[in-house]
């Protein structure tokens, strides 16, 4: 599953990020990474951009780039 693919509220974590390495230090760089908690907080009216909250964090992702982070839910929550 990937990040693009979560509702709003729902909380998973960071399984890989499946993109070229600038890219991965520029996500790197925002706090995600493998391991790490994301909570769903909202998406626009087409599915793009994302918002989603990185360690207390709230970033807008395009849907391009969360289609690239595969997430789990095992061990996370929906809110």
């Amino acid at each position: 599953m990937t990040l693009a693919e979560c509702k709003a509220g729902e909380k998973v974590k960071v399984v890989a990020l499946h993109m070229n390495q600038r890219e991965q230090r520029r996500f790197m760089e925002l706090g995600i990474l493998p391991g790490t908690e994301i909570e769903m907080i909202r998406t626009a009216p087409f599915k793009d951009p994302i918002s989603v909250k990185v360690r207390g964090f709230q970033v807008s992702l395009r849907k391009k780039h969360a289609e690239k982070i595969t997430i789990s839910h095992g061990g996370c929550t929906r809110s």
